[in-house]
């Protein structure tokens, strides 16, 4: 394979090589190669792993806020997992870290959060709008009938019947 062609250029080959070289360049440089760290936690007794994967699933990501924090990938949630599993080590139990965040980030940090005057609109919220969505429902059904003429009577029917006997005819 020569450099150059008889002419002087370069030959095509070459030009080939260089573009599918760029080309290659160019993909890897878009590419995003994410680097999802894997999270290893290492207990002393499988109750403390057991308890950590409860935990874990039952606190809410404040960033993502609807996911847990087992689910969300965000830095806080990290955090949070990396905080469940040191008071864990610290011999702390269930109670007491639950009671912890709940102090430090209110009762949304719990993915369901308890029946109180505070969260009654989160809980009943649903329930409020199912109600007002079948009460919209029925009362634009209502409106709708309403609107409708009424059906035929007795003398009407027996007319169109006779016209059509006479179209028939």
């Amino acid at each position: 394979m020569k450099p150059f062609d008889s002419f002087g250029n370069k030959s095509t080959s070459d030009h080939w090589i260089r573009f599918f070289f760029n080309v290659f360049f160019f993909a890897l440089l878009l590419i995003r190669v994410s680097y999802a760290g894997v999270e290893y936690h290492e207990f002393k007794q499988p109750e403390q792993e057991q308890q950590y994967k409860t935990l874990i699933k039952e606190l809410r990501c404040l960033v993502c806020q609807n996911q847990t924090i087992a689910d969300s990938n965000a830095d806080l949630a990290k955090d949070l997992r990396q905080q469940v599993y040191e008071m864990l080590l610290q011999g702390k139990n269930r109670k007491q870290i639950v009671d912890y965040m709940l102090a430090r980030y209110g009762d949304f940090v719990l993915y369901r959060p308890p029946l109180k005057g505070k969260t009654m609109l989160l809980w009943a919220g649903p329930i409020i709008f199912l109600f007002l969505g079948l009460l919209m429902l029925f009362l634009y059904i209502r409106k709708k009938r309403a609107n409708e003429p009424e059906g035929l009577n007795q003398q009407q029917h027996e007319k169109i019947s006779q016209l059509l006997e006479q179209d028939n005819d």
